[in-house]
């Protein structure tokens, strides 16, 4: 792993570096009396640290600063990095998203930005680019390589391979993103074969289920990396293979535990954590990888090793220069907590600078919204007709598995009134509906799905991975049809509604899957609809977070999109 090297620096710049590092001048800033968690060596290090110009320029016996901070025994870590996360399944947009994060000690995110792309296309990356700059968090992008992520889908934009090159250009851009098809790869699809050529520093897998020779092909054919391994032998696999293996811990997917025997002496440089998918109020209240950490850590994982999961091997397998290490030429970017078996972050700094303490931010930022980012919700008028589902002897419904974004292909006998399949709460089969909401095209998927527990009302949403058209899923159709109506008034949003009344809702007005609201509104706002959910008789721990995922179409076994059922091996 680099450091940052002197590039920025001027020639007097760099002489007052040495001078610090030499112990001839006083640092910037000193950190005295920390436990410095060294991840190079797995060791635990008595030491000052001296600072200047935002990089570390010493680790050890330093004594002169021209301000100080005694960390009074505390340990001293880098702070923590994402290795693959889309910062708009928070609900935020990109400063409160820091806002969010930076107090649990995260210094860097590697983001996805493939949910905003499936709305506003190029456009919408770049717009998310722009408004991370200036943020004390370092936001490195992957450059969706699926938008659409597959034919059975309607998104709102494309990203043709030319326009994924010129953002592959872009100074914060590390890889092309996720390939989600990897039937496509399979295949030797023409137009996959055209983005995985594309110049690229990394290529960000996707293979989830994925084994044997069909493994072998999808790996050679350029892909690094993998965070969809939901069992420990399907990660094992992929790690043998030679991918670095992320697991995944977020709101919905929760893979971590299954997958922790996987990081042993032998295999732990190949292997980082990644959240994917982590919501407003769970960053807010449970953390975002100091809860991960913590996780680990009470499972077992040594905490040393566990702290490089989280930093050094994410930074290396990404190429970020100057992140990942307490040592020498790296950026100031660190982390203190007092207990090395419960990390909860005390002090945080970012490029020699406190950013956050105790647990709250200690920076004000705003970063502006691009009008093109509205009122680009567009639906065709809804009726209960639309909903209506002829009756078969046997049918397949989306079975969803809450704590992961998995499914599984259900058959079942369906309770038919009229000639036509209604909701059966009483068995825990429910309407599951997708209505295309970029082109007001009128397109409406309808279909049957188990795991909800809901008993009554409908529950619709604008968060639907990954074309982000409004999911629905309820007992009644005239219930859906009002939580759709609400969701579109509203430009976007989350909604819960019974008797045709709306009992709660949150306002996603930005590209109709972000709130534009502080970090705190929004996570009041999300808890109050989960909680109208959960009144309504849903059983599932996080209802809107496990609804988002029904309309994936890359991910097995079954899903609903607005084109209708989707099957997948």
């Amino acid at each position: 792993m680099a450091g940052l090297g002197i590039s920025d620096l001027t020639v007097e710049q760099w002489r007052r570096l040495l001078a610090v590092a030499r112990g001839h001048a006083p640092a910037d800033l000193l950190l005295r009396n920390a436990r410095v968690v060294n991840v190079a060596s797995g060791e635990i290090e008595q030491a000052n640290v001296a600072i200047a110009f935002g990089r570390i320029v010493g680790v050890g016996d330093y004594d002169e600063g021209e301000r100080e901070i005694d960390l009074a025994g505390d340990y001293l870590a880098p702070s923590f990095i994402d290795g693959h996360v889309h910062v708009e399944s928070s609900l935020l947009w990109i400063d409160q998203f820091a806002r969010a994060v930076v107090p649990h000690g995260t210094g860097a995110v590697v983001t996805d930005p493939h949910e905003i792309a499936n709305v506003a296309g190029a456009a919408g990356v770049r717009a998310l680019m722009e408004a991370a700059q200036g943020l004390p968090l370092g936001v490195f992008f992957t450059v969706p390589s699926c938008v659409p992520a597959s034919p059975m889908e309607s998104p709102g934009a494309e990203l043709p391979p030319q326009e994924i090159a010129t953002l592959l250009a872009e100074p914060a851009a590390v890889a092309l993103g996720e390939m989600m098809n990897f039937p496509g790869v399979l295949g030797g699809d023409p137009d996959v074969y055209a983005k995985l050529r594309l110049p690229a520093r990394r290529r960000d897998g996707h293979a989830p289920g994925l084994s044997g020779r069909d493994l072998n092909a999808y790996i050679a054919s350029g892909m690094a990396s993998d965070h969809e391994s939901t069992r420990l032998e399907e990660a094992r696999e992929k790690l043998r293979r030679g991918l670095r293996v992320m697991i995944r811990e977020g709101s919905t997917e929760h893979n971590l535990l299954e997958l922790l025997p996987l990081v042993t002496d032998a295999t732990y440089p190949q292997c980082c954590f990644a959240s994917d998918d982590r919501d407003c109020a769970t960053l807010l209240h449970d953390g975002h990888l100091d809860a991960v950490l913590r996780k680990a850590i009470s499972a077992g994982l040594e905490p040393v090793r566990a702290i490089r999961l989280a930093t050094l091997n994410t930074a290396e397998h990404w190429g970020l220069d100057g992140f990942g290490m307490v040592a020498p030429g790296y950026w100031a970017n660190l982390v203190a907590f007092d207990r090395l078996d419960e990390i909860r972050p005390r002090l945080v700094l970012y490029r020699g600078q406190v950013v956050a303490e105790d647990g709250r931010p200690t920076f004000q930022t705003h970063a502006p919204i691009p009008d093109a980012l509205r009122n680009t919700v567009h639906i065709a008028p809804l009726s209960p007709d639309q909903l209506r589902l002829p009756a078969a002897a046997e049918m397949v419904a989306v079975g969803a598995i809450p704590g992961q974004i998995v499914t599984r292909k259900v058959p079942v006998q369906p309770t038919v009134r009229d000639g036509a399949v209604v909701a059966d709460p009483s068995r825990d089969l429910l309407k599951l509906v997708v209505v295309e909401r970029h082109h007001a095209t009128g397109r409406v998927g309808v279909g049957l799905v188990t795991g909800f527990g809901l008993q009554r009302g409908a529950l619709a949403s604008s968060i639907a991975h990954d074309a982000h058209n409004i999911v629905a899923v309820g007992v009644d159709d005239r219930d859906i049809v009002a939580a759709v109506e609400a969701v579109a008034a509203m430009q976007g949003g989350l909604a819960a509604v019974a008797d045709g009344q709306v009992l709660a809702q949150l306002a996603l007005p930005v590209a109709g899957i972000l709130s534009p609201e502080p970090l705190e509104v929004v996570a009041a706002q999300y808890e109050a609809v989960e909680q109208a959910a959960r009144a309504l008789g849903c059983t599932a721990p996080a209802p809107f977070g496990l609804l988002s995922f029904m309309a994936l179409s890359v991910i097995p076994e079954a899903r609903v999109t607005d084109r209708g059922l989707v099957l997948l091996a």
